[in-house]
């Protein structure tokens, strides 16, 4: 059997890929996460017109990154680059970054599409039924994981205690990802139930601590390239930070995206749809029972949002925007981070667009919009998110 090649994954779900990255695992490849951070957008820029989005310019320059640091033989690597598929223009990322690797030097190294869309059906890497349990899984227990960790650690006696936890159970659930094991329901259940347990068992103390929710576009919000490190800033800042799961994020994207599709793919995704949410729905169920707050069932949130925001309104992140920022203010996190990065159309037409009529419907919040861009001042965003935090909110 011939050996397997590396295949690259650019930084996008910080908790999250630790997991997920076994999913794309096969006999031919193995996957490594990227965690070049220095000088990116600027590398990016080299072969990119700057008008396009920022996460393109840092995809890219990671990857550059990468090949450059002599770690890699760029004749046995491939480079894995999701494509949402709608008026987003990072769906192009794949075709300039192969434009960008040419002419880098490096027309030996494969792209792979990751899609649902049949997009670039040439490069696309083949969803299997063993990459969607495990990808399930991961989904699961990344979700999990940064709930307990984000309202446990405000509150802990120890500093860097729900850190600590966390890193001992991404080793452990991703060797069990890597091998294939604990991936039926029951036993991905069980391992949340485990979970739960022992991040109740960290020694907390009561405190009064602001309650921050970030929402917006999915590199700005889960990515610490995209956010500039906004989920480390608001824990430094003694902040308990709610950031919705990718479970809510697929599920919006297959209600509202991959429905698009022939009759038979959009039969396919309903049964999906259907299994997946009551997954979504019995995790939940162990968490709540734990004590920790969350999100509601997606099914629950998009009927909330009614009226918040046109549920028509499907392009980019939509009314997930919408529906997120309404759901976390019912929970106590009054104070919004919309966060987007500059140069993304839909992003500021759908995403931006909603901000001020949301605010109008959310009187008991705060909502503050950041842009991320590799010509913004880090002074810039850093004094929007610290007039939002130093604002008391008395109305």
């Amino acid at each position: 059997m011939p050996a397997r090649r590396t295949l690259l994954i650019p930084a996008l779900l910080d908790d999250w890929f630790p997991l997920l990255q076994y999913a794309f695992t096969s006999d031919s490849w193995e996957p490594v996460l990227l965690t070049e951070d220095q000088g990116l957008a600027g590398l990016g820029l080299r072969y990119f017109h700057n008008e396009l989005c920022y996460p393109v310019f840092l995809v890219a320059g990671q990857v550059l990154s990468a090949l450059a640091s002599g770690k890699y033989d760029p004749a046995r690597c491939g480079v894995l680059m999701g494509q949402a598929g709608d008026e987003c223009r990072g769906s192009c990322g794949i075709r300039l970054t192969r434009k960008a690797l040419d002419r880098a030097g490096y027309p030996q190294v494969a792209l792979l599409s990751l899609n649902v869309r049949g997009i670039d059906r040439d490069t696309g890497l083949p969803i299997t039924p063993v990459m969607v349990r495990r990808a399930l899984a991961a989904a699961v227990w990344g979700d999990t994981l940064a709930i307990l960790r984000n309202q446990t650690r405000p509150y802990e006696v120890h500093p860097g205690a729900a850190e600590s936890l966390w890193r001992m159970w991404m080793k452990s659930l991703g060797d069990s990802l890597c091998q294939g094991k604990s991936l039926t329901r029951c036993q991905i259940m069980a391992r949340c139930r485990e979970m739960a347990t022992s991040f109740r068992r960290v020694e907390t103390a009561p405190r009064k601590v602001q309650k921050v929710a970030v929402v917006g576009e999915i590199y700005t919000k889960y990515c610490h390239l995209g956010n500039w490190d906004l989920e480390r800033d608001l824990a430094a800042a003694g902040c308990e930070t709610g950031v919705g799961g990718i479970t809510w994020y697929t599920l919006y994207y297959m209600d509202s995206h991959a429905l698009k599709g022939p009759a038979a793919q959009r039969k396919l995704y309903r049964l999906l749809m259907r299994y997946m949410g009551s997954v979504q729905r019995e995790m939940l169920d162990i968490l709540n029972e734990a004590g920790y707050r969350t999100l509601p069932p997606f099914t629950r949130m998009k009927e909330q949002a009614k009226g918040l925001a046109p549920l028509n309104c499907t392009v980019a992140d939509g009314w997930l925007i919408a529906a997120e920022a309404a759901a976390w203010a019912r929970l106590g996190y009054r104070k919004i981070l919309c966060v987007q990065p500059f140069a993304c159309l839909p992003g500021h037409i759908f995403g931006k667009g909603q901000y001020a009529a949301l605010q109008r419907k959310l009187p008991g919040a705060r909502l503050v919009s950041v842009d991320y861009d590799a010509s913004t001042g880090t002074g810039t965003v850093e004094s929007r998110i610290r007039m939002l935090l130093d604002e008391e909110l008395d109305f």
